[in-house]
């Protein structure tokens, strides 16, 4: 068993800032939803590996304040890089220093979903 998408819930008419949070502040690429639930709303994005990130419309909404995607970048300097982007986005970029040999941080999305961002440390 592999996995093969991850669902992050959303407000009805999220598309335009999933888009810019999830596509132009994090880098991800939108990729086309099926036909057949194009109605349902909702934006999805292409991750490394084959794998997808799904935004879906949850009505009622509310938000994952502790469960979360944790969403792998190639190196620190891609890590520090995306968190200035965020940054300058408007984004509370929340670092953490938990974990050994992981450089790591949180950020809500746009409906204060929490989102990890992570890279390996170099030893």
């Amino acid at each position: 068993m592999a996995l093969d998408h991850v669902q992050v819930a959303a407000p009805a008419g999220c598309e335009d800032a999933a888009r810019r949070f999830y596509g132009s502040l994090l880098g991800l690429a939108e990729i086309e939803k099926p036909v057949v639930l194009r109605e349902r709303g909702g934006v999805w994005f292409a991750l490394a590996g084959g794998l997808q990130l799904h935004i879906g419309v949850a009505e009622p909404f509310v938000a994952a304040v502790k469960a979360h995607p944790g969403l792998r970048v190639g190196g620190v300097g891609e890590l520090e890089a995306v968190a200035v982007r965020l940054a300058a986005g408007g984004c509370e970029v929340r670092w953490d220093h938990e974990l050994a040999g992981v450089a790591r941080f949180f950020v809500d999305d746009p409906w204060g979903n929490r989102v990890e961002v992570l890279a390996a440390e170099r030893s």
